[in-house]
């Protein structure tokens, strides 16, 4: 399962993000995996002054999400890091390494996180491709707006045919590992969402009971 959250950026967060990229010190993306020749991008420098700002601007975004929160139950996440692809760039399918390395110790990851900083028609091609079984689905989002979905996803960026597409990501380990049980209990919310208001007050509590106990039994 994967979801978009639209506007997760303000017009404000976005167009700070956009300025400190154009100061910001990029390195070659390969230096987090070498040796995969198919990585053809640019980082943000985390040894840049301007790192921890930007990277504080997407977290902060991501804490007052209450579709992050509910999607992730996140309880720890990656610095977010912008990564910049002109023409002639991309990203090979891949699915993301199970641990990373981030201040305070390794971190799993359980939930991959794409925030779009571009607008899609300034770019061509550069799509975040998710391969789900025998189909490849492409996506591009609107400038502000994230893609999540699980780690263990295999994904790539389509080649970048002209403009820069410019994204910031980030990696969630969730207290909820196993993503069946993530995606269930999001359903479950969801559900207490769109119905809560046709239902009794009895059947909604009942409703939030089951989900509050499956949290409990699923958290690690």
């Amino acid at each position: 399962m994967f979801i978009e959250i639209k506007k997760l950026l303000t017009d404000a967060e976005l167009a700070h993000l956009t300025a400190l990229s154009q100061s910001m010190a990029f390195e070659d993306g390969r230096t987090t995996n070498t040796g995969f020749d198919q990585k053809q991008n640019l980082q943000v420098d985390p040894a840049d002054r301007a790192f921890a700002e930007s990277a504080a601007v997407v977290t902060n975004a991501l804490a007052r999400s209450r579709q992050f929160q509910d999607f992730a139950f996140p309880r720890r996440l990656a610095p977010p890091r912008m990564a910049r692809y002109e023409a002639g760039m991309k990203y090979g399918a891949h699915a993301d390494a199970a641990y990373m390395a981030v201040p305070g110790g390794a971190l799993r990851s359980d939930v991959s996180c794409t925030i779009f900083l571009s607008d899609p028609r300034t770019y061509d091609g550069g799509e975040l491709v998710l391969h789900l079984g025998v189909r490849a689905l492409p996506l591009k989002a609107e400038a502000g707006s994230a893609i999540l979905y699980p780690s263990t996803t295999l994904h790539e960026v389509a080649p970048v045919r002209a403009g820069v597409r410019l994204v910031s990501l980030t990696f969630i380990e969730s207290v909820i590992p196993d993503e069946q049980e993530r995606a269930m209990l999001f359903e479950l919310g969801e559900v207490s969402a769109l119905e809560g208001a046709s239902m009794s007050e009895l059947g909604r509590m009942r409703l939030e009971v089951v989900r509050q106990n499956l949290m409990r039994k699923w958290s690690r």
